[in-house]
């Protein structure tokens, strides 16, 4: 029935085939790698036993034994073990498992170096009091999705996944009012790209014909819904959905409701957005404003010619991390084994029922007796090496050195202090102003999206060539106040205004930018 329903709809509905098409392609291409990227990037605890108690999967109680780490998957099966059962259980038990994400501290370290301080958003309108009007609606807009932290969780989507989509949601009852009031009409609403399924124009990949943003959640089944389910119903909606349609019911752990998987679609067009569950058109509107455009502005991370998505910070770092937490965890287990001393024993009488101590005495009537000892910490250089170069290629391929992150190791230089570290920093800073301009281009896309709509509902009269914003973001933290004072006086020299000046340097309290 489902599928008859969702085949029938799908003929009538060239909208919902297309997305359709659309959301199972993602579902079974980019779906399955950004679950494994955000993975890498959280490190999750996925929880296997009662802490403190025996492991509800049979393991022993201990340290690690109710918990498993994300970034395990990626250990080899001598590791990890061919399933979950305690340290030491034959070939198939689990070692020391010893992770260390540097995949995560690397990823928040440049969301900070990108958006650690307020963005200002200026308009290049000519007239001065039109660009302080449409400073003021873009900034409130901004600030009242989030503010910066709106623009730290779009970069964090971004240098994980690679991309970032911005929605931008219009409510068109609130722009008949004043200005003011116009401005709470607009929401800037970051998507996930494990929700967001981008349906890219075959003519051009910067295009988009439309967009859909898929969520799918569990739903109790209504009583009237049961009655035929059982049989072929399972079968039924796992072609739909991807996985088991019922579960629980009578026959179910403590006879828990009976549930199924719903899905909802939510399709932008240009000028139409429309809303399917489980395949089904639920509701439909037409936009009075943006009337041919999609409301959605793409920003790729590090711009990747000639394809949709762009590249990302946790994909080159995942085998790095890998071999990392390999080598992290083979010396744990070396450590372990050797970090005490240990006896053979031969032709001495009783010798596992004494103890070792300061001043124990053993002896035998046996000529041939002997104690041998063995074990204790050694030290590899071999293994310190290795794990060193490791570090070091995960500095290189990221270019977040450990000082970034607060760790000094050695000394950065007899330079200056600004100077010494912008050197030693010089990987990131050129790392991070070349995302600044693919994520500023796309903050400017959104603000003259709100301007463009603001000049079609008529609220503020502003036309296509004065709708032009620029994005100023703030120093350095480590640059000298020396430095920004002498540059800002060259910049007043120039003729620049004086109040941009002053708000580079932080000093104008009128306008701190998106707070």
């Amino acid at each position: 029935m489902a599928d008859r329903l969702e085949r029938r709809n799908a003929d009538a509905d060239p909208i919902w085939e297309a997305s359709s098409l659309a959301i199972s392609e993602h579902r079974r291409r980019q779906l399955p790698e950004y679950e494994k990227l955000w993975a890498y990037y959280r490190n999750p605890l996925e929880l296997v036993g009662a802490s403190g108690g025996v492991s509800a999967i049979g393991g022993s109680s201990g340290p690690g034994s109710w918990y498993r780490q994300g970034q395990e998957v990626g250990l080899p099966v001598r590791i990890k073990g061919r399933g979950h059962g305690p340290v030491g259980a034959g070939n198939g038990g689990r070692r020391e498992v010893v992770v260390e994400n540097d995949i995560g501290w690397r990823v928040q370290t440049m969301v900070d170096f990108m958006f650690g301080h307020p963005v200002r958003f200026e308009s290049l309108a000519s007239d001065a009091p039109m660009r302080a009007l449409a400073e003021g609606v873009i900034e409130r807009v901004w600030e009242a999705s989030g503010g910066i932290a709106l623009m730290q969780d779009m970069a964090l989507l971004g240098h994980v996944f690679g991309h970032v989509d911005l929605l931008l949601r219009v409510d068109e009852s609130k722009l008949m009012g004043p200005v003011g009031e116009a401005a709470d009409a607009f929401t800037i609403e970051p998507i996930d790209p494990r929700r967001g399924v981008a349906m890219v124009s075959h003519e051009d990949y910067r295009e988009l014909d439309g967009y859909a943003v898929h969520a799918e959640r569990e739903i109790a089944v209504k009583g009237s819904e049961r009655s035929g389910r059982a049989g072929n119903s399972a079968s039924r909606a796992g072609r739909l959905f991807g996985g088991r349609a019922l579960r629980g019911g009578q026959g179910g752990r403590g006879g828990s409701p009976e549930t199924k998987r719903s899905a909802v679609s939510e399709v932008f067009t240009s000028g139409e957005r429309r809303v399917y569950r489980d395949g089904v058109l639920a509701s439909s509107e037409r936009s009075g404003v943006l009337a041919d455009a999609v409301p959605v502005v793409h920003i790729q991370n590090v711009s990747q010619p000639f394809e949709y998505g762009g590249i990302g910070e946790v994909e080159p770092l995942v085998s790095l991390q890998d071999e990392l937490n390999t080598r992290l965890s083979d010396r744990a287990n070396r450590v372990t084994l050797q970090s005490f001393r240990m006896y053979l024993a031969k032709g001495v009488e009783s010798f596992d029922a004494a103890n070792v101590g300061p001043g124990m005495v053993w002896s035998t009537n046996n000529p041939d007796a002997s104690i041998s000892a063995f074990g204790g910490d050694l030290y590899n250089p071999g293994e310190e090496s290795h794990i060193g170069e490791i570090r070091e290629a995960l500095d290189k391929v990221s270019g977040v050195p450990p000082v970034a992150g607060g760790v000094v190791r050695a000394k950065i230089g007899n330079l200056s202090s600004a100077n010494a570290l912008r050197v030693t920093l010089m990987g990131l800073i050129a790392k991070t102003e070349r995302k600044r301009v693919t994520y500023g281009r796309g903050m400017e896309r959104v603000c003259g999206l709100i301007l463009r709509a603001l000049d079609e509902s008529g609220v503020i009269r502003i036309p296509e060539s004065e709708r032009g914003v620029r994005s100023v973001w703030p120093a350095y933290a480590f640059e000298s106040e020396t430095d920004r004072l002498s540059a800002a006086a060259q910049k007043r020299e120039l003729g620049v205004d004086e109040t941009r000046v002053l708000g580079e340097l932080g000093y104008d309290e009128a306008d701190p930018g998106v707070v």
